[in-house]
């Protein structure tokens, strides 16, 4: 059975999905949206909400923000994001 991911969290990662849909084109915001996320993995791993964090970690590893550069896989992490944040809505 998956833990109800904590309210507080779900406000994170709200703001996490909205930050992807701007950190596209902006570095800083690809920062931001880096920082956002891997505060919400620590959360969640200590809230117990394992198979969730689980989740949060397959898409940190696929995001690696580069200075100067455009994300290479800012569309799979998008997609992955797009899909994980309609289902912790449900949660």
């Amino acid at each position: 059975m998956t833990k109800d991911i904590p309210n507080n969290i779900k406000k994170e990662l709200e703001t996490a999905c909205s930050l992807h849909q701007r950190a596209v084109s902006d570095y800083s915001q690809c920062m931001e949206f880096n920082k956002v996320m891997s505060n919400v993995l620590v959360q969640l791993e200590d809230s117990e909400c394992f198979k969730i964090a689980d989740k949060v970690m397959t898409i940190l590893i696929n995001c690696n923000p580069k200075e100067g550069a455009h994300c290479d896989k800012s569309i799979l992490v998008g997609e992955k994001m797009k899909k994980f944040c309609q289902a912790a809505v449900m949660m």
